[in-house]
This record gives structure tokens, C-alpha cells and sequence, in this order.
């Protein structure tokens, strides 16, 4: 039945499947002598069906191939080998489904992301459970999401813990804890056991929706360089056809010409490019990267440029406590555990990286009164008795009335000043890391026929360099606008171009970019649809990843098509001198079919690029690289 139904979708193949089985027992009766007629007239409507089409195409100014096709079909009509003509019609007619077939088995990985996309979602109304379409879920909602289930929106997590495997978003195939109030981002499949989350976003707008999205655009995306085998087109019917017609000539027997152009059909021209790049998009997935059509593979595969944004691209663009430096009078551990118990009723980002780099040292923070906070300045509190100011230089030397010192600061690195009853006693470091693989990428990308890496970033220049030698990029742009960066990589000399970034200013330079690839792990919404690729985990390698997944693409694209060009011709040389009869040359030719769009799938393999995290850089203290209150 499946089989039956899947023929149901493409009549012609149906027909003609039908037709061989009619002529086949009509074979056996004393209605033989109507199967050629019945064959051939089969055979010829179909031909002068695809000649109609393909004419269309040529006054659209698109050169196809099946006249090689309709000829074949025709010439062994003419000489009596209908059924080698049925056989040529079959594979006319079964293109398109070998094509599906095979487009289908390359973009498995995409289709696994598409097919996952949960269609509803049980919202808790008035202490009930109540099932809703997830477009129906809105910000606020209460979300139940039941074991082995996949989480249909982003929400922050109301029940005590979850545990979720996230692989399908990140790439880590360990499962990730969530504790309560911790944000939970769609796309992730519950544990075994049942949470509360509290909506967040729409659907629409939450970040496993947003990438089906573009798996959608992606799936359906064609380029000039799918149809890549139409510069072949021209000139494999011309060889075809002069083949046939010498072998014709030479030997006198027109039966020659037909069996030289049954074994010229042009189906690993037509499907094995298309195929090779859908491969390609679904092995992109798999390496965290969703790359929207397969022209932006034919240009990341013939780029000389990437240009980096610096802050959440080539670091994590968020501080982190690097060290804590103290005047005497209390234990750096001790000047940790009260910055952190005032920071915590701060909102400023440097008081979220005060407070985790005292949780990973395993201080907790005491519970404070009288907190207040003088926004991007500082904050000060009550805790344990003492009073503790914790902030800018200039803040505490106000709060305190006592000279601060400052901090001894190398590029990249900010301080924030603690005074503990009204006494300085202490700075807390902080910077923004250096991505542990950013190096790496960079010189892979060099090894992969990059030949110019740029930096482009709105930082001092004295950070910007800071970062940039420690990962071997020499060309440095810093205290960059977002109009400079478009220009920078407007001028660029080596093309194509590709840009990664993050973030909303880097929109506008994603646009202008030969290849624009937005870091989307943490929702960069506005930068992703800028994009022509987006990094769905937090680790730039999938950059150097999507680049090598690019150049394997083209190169089994192209041999796909050279391997069932050169088969095609070494089975015509055959036929021209008359060792392959008609009918058994029409088999052969589905054999090369097969054998090219095999290769072509080759393209869907390959070994993830990005490994295990290389020796982390950890530069020395600089300039600030965060915005400083």
C-alpha cells in the first residue's frame, strides 16, 4: 500500500509502470503484435509532453538538457526498440521522484529539526490542564510540559529543577539541569519528569520556532549553483549527439544513433547538483550551523575574507571575574563574599558576573539591608552589620569620602571598587574571555584558503589589539560604528566576503556582506535575519565548520557530475561501435543514475570539524572590554 501510495504522487511514473505491466501480459496473448504500438505511442506522448516544457524553458532563456531525452526516445521508437524507449521514459519520468528521494535522504538532519516542532502545548487555566494550539500560547501563560516531550516555547522554569537534552539547539549531547527561575529556551526535550514553565515569548518568537523557520527557508532554497550542471549541458549534449550521429554514419545502421542516445540521459546532471547541496545544508545542521540557501555555500566555499565582530563573537561577551585585588585589612575571599552580598540587589550586568564569580568560588552571599543603587555608578548595602559600597572608583571615593587608588589594569580588563565601613579595601577584576577556540578558528579558517581575517569591533583600540594578536588577526578595526564596519567590508579587497557577528549594530553589516553568519545561540533576532547562516550553539569553530562543509559540498557536487558525465560517455564509445544493444543500454544508464546521485549523497557525511575546546587563551589584564557603570 505505502508503495502504491507513494506512486499516487507522481502519475507519470505510475503511468508508465502501468503501461510495461499492460504490454507485458498483452505480450503473452494474441494481442502481441498492438505492444509496440502501444509502447511506442506511450513513449512518443510523453516525449512531445517534456518537448513542449522544454521549450518553455528555452524561451525563458534556460538551456536544459532533456533533448538529449526526447531524441533518445524517439530515435528508438524509429528503429524499433520500444522497449528501450519505455525504459528512457521511466527515467524521464522517474526524476522527479529519484530527485525527492534523494533530496529527502540529504536533508535528514534538517528534517528531523522540522519534524520535532511541537503543534501544541498543555497551558494550566485555573488549576486545569487545557491543550492549545502553540500558537496560542502568550507571554505569562503556564506551560506543563510532560516527560520526553519537547518544550514548544521559551519560558522561565517555575517548578524546582529540569533536566533537558538540548542537543538539537546546541550540540552538547549531555543533558543540561535547569533550576527554578532559570530560563528554559524551546526546543529542548523534557527528562522523565513532568515541569512548570512560565511563557516568556510567543512561539513565533522563540528561538526553536525562529529556527524551523529557517530550516523552511533552507529546505526550499534553490541558486544559480544548483542548477550548477547547466554549464555542463550545452556541451555533453553536443558530444552526445555528434557520438551518435558518427556512429551512424560510419556504420550505416540508424538503430546505432538510438542506442549512443539511450545511454546520454541526463539525470546526473539534473539531480546530482541539487542533491550534493542539500547533503550539504543538512551536514551545516548537524555542525550547529543553518545555512538559508545553497548559494551562500557556493560563496563561503570561494571566500577570501571573514571579518569578526569582537564582543560575543571572538569573546563570550559577557565579564567575568578574572581576580580580586586587595589593599589589606580583609581576605580577598572575605572582599568577595561582601561585594557579592550587595551586588546581588544590583541589575547591572557587572554585578550578575560579581555575584557568579563568588558562587564559583563557593562564597554565598549574605542577605543585605538597606540596599540602594545609584544606576552605572554602583550600589551600596547592609550586610552583616557592616556597611559595603561596591562600584565605580569615583562612586565609592564619594560614598567614602577617601581616595581610592586605582587599579593596575592591562588591556581587556575593568575594575570594580569595594570600601567596606567607609575604608577601600579592595578591586575586583573582571574581563571578557577570550572564546577558547577563537584561535583555532582563525588559523583554520587561514588553512581552509582564507586569506584575509579582519577583527571589526566598537572597542578601544588598545583592547581590539589586545585580542586580536593573541589570536593571530592583524587587520584591526576598533571604535567602529555600525556605518564603519559596512564599510570596511564594503572595500574589502579579496572576495567573496563573509562576515560573523552578534547582536542587533551588527545587522547592517551581516546585510551588506558577500556571507553574513550571525552567532544566534543567545537570540540575536535582528542579526539572524540579517544573516545568510546562524550559529545555533555558543562556539564560533562552526564557523570555520560551515566554511570546510562548503568546499567538501562543491567538490562532490562537481565529481558527481564528472562521474556520471564520464560513465555516460565511456557507455556511448561502447554503443558507437555496436557491443551494447538498446534496451540493455537503457538499463545501464539507470545504473549511472544511481551511482551519481550515491556520490552526490556524499556530501551528507562527514566528521564534525569542531572537537574538544584547544588550550584556553587567558589574557592578561586591559582596557575595559565591558561598559563600565
Amino acid at each position: 500500500m505505502t508503495t502504491v501510495k507513494n506512486l499516487g504522487r507522481y502519475p507519470l511514473v505510475m503511468a508508465t509502470v502501468l503501461v510495461a505491466a499492460v504490454a507485458g501480459v498483452l505480450s503473452l496473448t494474441p494481442w502481441s503484435p498492438a505492444v509496440p504500438w502501444l509502447v511506442s505511442a506511450y513513449a512518443l506522448a510523453v516525449a512531445g509532453w517534456t518537448g513542449v516544457g522544454m521549450l518553455r524553458d528555452l524561451l525563458r532563456g534556460h538551456a536544459g538538457i532533456d533533448i538529449l531525452a526526447v531524441t533518445a526516445v524517439t530515435a528508438a521508437v524509429v528503429v524499433g526498440e520500444h522497449w528501450a524507449a519505455l525504459v528512457v521514459v521511466l527515467m524521464l519520468t522517474g526524476g522527479e521522484a529519484l530527485e525527492d528521494y534523494a533530496a529527502n535522504r540529504a536533508r535528514r538532519d534538517l528534517s528531523a529539526l522540522m519534524s520535532r516542532a511541537p503543534a501544541t502545548a498543555h497551558v494550566l487555566d485555573g488549576g486545569s490542564l487545557r491543550d492549545v494550539r502553540v500558537d496560542d500560547v502568550r507571554p505569562g501563560d503556564l506551560v506543563v510540559v510532560r516527560p520526553a516531550e519537547v518544550v514548544p516555547v521559551d519560558g522561565e522554569l517555575v517548578s524546582d529543577r529540569a533536566d533537558l537534552d538540548e542537543s538539537s539547539l546546541t550540540g552538547e549531547p549531555l543533558p543540561v539541569e535547569r533550576q527554578r527561575g532559570d530560563e528554559v529556551p524551546s526546543g529542548g526535550i523534557n527528562g522523565q519528569q513532568a515541569v512548570t514553565l512560565r511563557a516568556t515569548r510567543s512561539a513565533r518568537d522563540s528561538q526553536y520556532q525562529q529556527i524551523v523557520a529557517l530550516v523552511e527557508q533552507a529546505t526550499t532554497s534553490r541558486s544559480r549553483t544548483v542548477r550548477l550542471a547547466d554549464r555542463f549541458a550545452v556541451p555533453f549534449t553536443l558530444v552526445a549527439l555528434a557520438i551518435a550521429g558518427l556512429a551512424w554514419w560510419v556504420s550505416g545502421d540508424g538503430t546505432r544513433f538510438a542506442e549512443v542516445l539511450v545511454v546520454a540521459t541526463p539525470c546526473p546532471l539534473l539531480i546530482a547538483a541539487p542533491v550534493a547541496f542539500m547533503g550539504g545544508m543538512s551536514r551545516a545542521a548537524r555542525e550547529g550551523v543553518i545555512v538559508k540557501s545553497s548559494e551562500t555555500l557556493e560563496r563561503l566555499d570561494r571566500a577570501r575574507t571573514v571579518a569578526f565582530d569582537k564582543t560575543g563573537t571572538l569573546t563570550h561577551g559577557r565579564p567575568a571575574l578574572a581576580r580580586v585585588e586587595t589593599t589589606g585589612g580583609l581576605a580577598a575571599d572575605e572582599v568577595l563574599r561582601l561585594a557579592a552580598s550587595a551586588e546581588q540587589y544590583s541589575s547591572h550586568v557587572l554585578a550578575d558576573a560579581v555575584v557568579e564569580g563568588a558562587r564559583q568560588r563557593g562564597l554565598l552571599p549574605t542577605e543585605g539591608t538597606g540596599a540602594h543603587e545609584v544606576p552605572a555608578h554602583g550600589v551600596r548595602a547592609l550586610v552583616a552589620g557592616r556597611e559595603v559600597v561596591v562600584g565605580k572608583r569615583s562612586y565609592v571615593a564619594a560614598e567614602t569620602r577617601t581616595a581610592v587608588e586605582p587599579a593596575v589594569l592591562q588591556p581587556g580588563e575593568l575594575a570594580v571598587h569595594v570600601a567596606v565601613d567607609g575604608v577601600p579595601v579592595g578591586a575586583l577584576v573582571l574581563r571578557d574571555e577570550v572564546r577558547a577556540e577563537a584561535a583555532t578558528t582563525v588559523s583554520t579558517l587561514r588553512s581552509l584558503g582564507v586569506d584575509h581575517v579582519m577583527m571589526l569591533t566598537g572597542d578601544q583600540r588598545t583592547t581590539a589589539e589586545h585580542v586580536a594578536a593573541a589570536l593571530g588577526i592583524d587587520d584591526v578595526r576598533a571604535e567602529c560604528l555600525p556605518l564603519d564596519k559596512v564599510e570596511a567590508v564594503r572595500d574589502a579587497p579579496a572576495r567573496p566576503v563573509v562576515m560573523v557577528g552578534d547582536g542587533v549594530n551588527d545587522a547592517p553589516v551581516l546585510a551588506s556582506a558577500d556571507v553574513g553568519i550571525a552567532m544566534g545561540a543567545r537570540g540575536a533576532t535582528a542579526a539572524s535575519d540579517s544573516a545568510d547562516a546562524v550559529v545555533l550553539r555558543d562556539d564560533v569553530s562552526a564557523v570555520a565548520a560551515a566554511v570546510r562543509v562548503s568546499k567538501d559540498t562543491l567538490r562532490v557536487a562537481l565529481q558527481s557530475i564528472w562521474v556520471g558525465i564520464g560513465l555516460s560517455v565511456a557507455l556511448m564509445l561502447v554503443a558507437a561501435l555496436g557491443y551494447l544493444p538498446a534496451l540493455a543500454g537503457a538499463w545501464m544508464q539507470e545504473g549511472v543514475d544511481l551511482v551519481a546521485i550515491l556520490w552526490a549523497l556524499r556530501a551528507s557525511r562527514g566528521a564534525r570539524l569542531s572537537g574538544p575546546p584547544q588550550t584556553a587563551y587567558a589574557p592578561s589584564p586591559a582596557e575595559p572590554a565591558v561598559a563600565a557603570r
